[in-house]
């Protein structure tokens, strides 16, 4: 992998977002107090904390969380040797979360004035910007609607940014009571807390999956359905470990069908199991997700954007990204992008207007599930330039201004919720559904597509090089870059 991945995975030319997480080990005794510094400690797979939060005590941190349900705990402490004062019994691993992570990194956004909008052609959604949705009528979605538009007993969870509660497209749509902040690792239902204070990407992503019917803007993929905003990205645009664990327990224990993920877990882009450093990101995010589909939650991921084959890991130049990049060659699928890759997680690649991978979607046969539209504002078609209305039309918050409006991203972000909107309306019209069985209808459902004849190449990228994009898909009517399609809103209903 090059360096061209590092700010490029969650959403290209919209928002990248990362969670950090290392292990630090062997650290020299020292008599002063260390920063105040975040770790997360594991239990052994089922057991209780009381053990670990017993030896947290010894080793002088505070417990600021606790997740019985999947033996983790959050710790803050200033013991500069903590890590190896904490080991013993009770605790299976422990890593610190101190300073790593990936900044957000905002897009243009290219906002839809009142005038334009009242210019655009409406159509059956009866909203004045679907004429400028072309993602919509790809998936089916008025025919869709003709037939179920969701269910108010269908909740989804964006994991992300926040969600502008006061947008006149989304207001009527979130489940306040189901909201949170999760940063920190800690809960925080206040609706100030799970606003948005430093980027709109959740409010993007929650409208494209169910911005309100209501003749005003735009129209989201299930307006039925209930959206609860979790919030896990801190002012300085990172995720920690602790904030997505928290995100992915609170959806469990409150009723959830669905979550929305953008994001993968840093410092390491791939996180390797079989690297002491890395294990316990593996052991406590999959510790999280497991629980939660057991409680019934079908959780959606996007692939990421750095046109990266997945399934033949061979390297990753970029990680660690809070220090020295490490150039580490010959990696094996030990090595996974998370939460993408995680079992029992639907991950998502991105398509452009013209139903073709988008350049910048990462790829991988047996990795990727389904596909969706996702944007591709670079190019159309071999040698046309597009423009930025190929991306994905949705609902945003001007976090400077605190205004709310629409306008356009790209990205596996966005291709990401298109999925979670369909599996929520699939959700609706077949109600009782395990998250395998959804995540099965939605395949089952999807429209295949073949992979494109020898090397894909959208256009050659200046001054990147020529095969900057290149990508090479493997498979049949379930392949590599689209997985089992496109999913398809009406078939997912019918």
């Amino acid at each position: 992998m090059k360096n061209l991945r590092r700010k490029t995975l969650a959403a290209a030319s919209a928002v990248t977002l990362g969670v950090g997480l290392a292990v630090t080990g062997g650290l020299a005794p020292a008599t002063a107090a260390g920063p105040d510094t975040t770790f997360l400690v594991l239990a052994p797979q089922g057991a209780t904390t009381g053990k670990a939060a017993a030896r947290v005590a010894a080793a002088k941190g505070t417990v600021v969380a606790k997740y019985d349900q999947i033996g983790v705990l959050v710790v803050r402490s200033t013991n500069p040797d903590f890590v190896t004062d904490v080991a013993g019994a009770g605790v299976e691993s422990v890593a610190s979360t101190a300073g790593l992570g990936t900044a957000l990194e905002e897009s243009e956004t290219v906002e839809v004035s009142a005038a334009e909008a009242a210019n655009i052609t409406a159509d059956p959604t009866k909203e004045p910007l679907y004429g400028q949705q072309w993602d919509m009528p790809m998936i089916d979605l008025p025919q869709a609607h003709a037939v179920n538009a969701g269910n108010s007993g269908v909740v989804v969870g964006v994991l992300d940014s926040g969600i502008s509660s006061s947008h006149p497209d989304l207001a009527t749509q979130i489940a306040k009571d189901k909201s949170t902040s999760c940063l920190g690792g800690t809960v925080d239902t206040a609706e100030a807390a799970w606003n948005p204070t430093t980027s709109d990407h959740g409010t993007h992503v929650a409208g494209t999956i169910a911005a309100a019917v209501n003749g005003v803007g735009v129209a989201g993929i299930a307006p039925g359905v209930k959206l609860a905003a979790v919030k896990v990205v801190n002012d300085d645009g990172y995720i920690f470990p602790e904030a997505a664990v928290c995100g992915f327990i609170w959806a469990a224990e409150h009723g959830f069908q669905l979550t929305n993920n953008s994001y993968y877990i840093d410092p390491w882009e791939l996180n390797c199991r079989n690297d002491a450093r890395q294990r316990p990101v593996w052991q406590a995010v999959q510790r999280a997700i497991r629980y939660s589909a057991n409680k019934g939650v079908l959780n959606v991921a996007s692939a990421g954007n750095s046109n990266y084959d997945l399934a033949h890991k061979l390297d990753d130049f970029g990680s660690p990204n809070n220090g020295t990049p490490e150039e580490r060659e010959n990696l094996t699928n030990a090595c996974l992008d998370l939460p993408a890759e995680a079992p029992g997680v639907v991950t998502v690649s991105a398509v452009g207007p013209t139903g073709q991978k988008s350049y910048y979607s990462s790829y991988g046969q047996g990795v990727i599930d389904v596909t969706a539209p996702g944007g591709d504002t670079r190019f159309r078609t071999q040698g046309v330039r597009s423009t930025l209305t190929d991306g994905i039309l949705s609902t945003t918050f001007n976090t400077a201004t605190k205004t709310n409006g629409y306008g356009y991203k790209q990205g596996t972000s966005m291709s990401g919720p298109h999925a979670t909107g369909v599996a929520a309306l699939a959700a609706s019209a077949h109600p009782g559904m395990s998250p395998g069985q959804l995540a099965a209808l939605l395949e089952t459902t999807s429209v295949a597509q073949s992979c494109p004849d020898g090397v894909y190449n959208p256009v050659p990228l200046i001054p990147a090089g020529p095969h900057a994009y290149d990508a090479t898909c493997s498979g049949g009517e379930r392949n590599g870059f689209y997985g089992a399609g496109m999913v398809n809103a009406y078939n997912a209903v019918k």
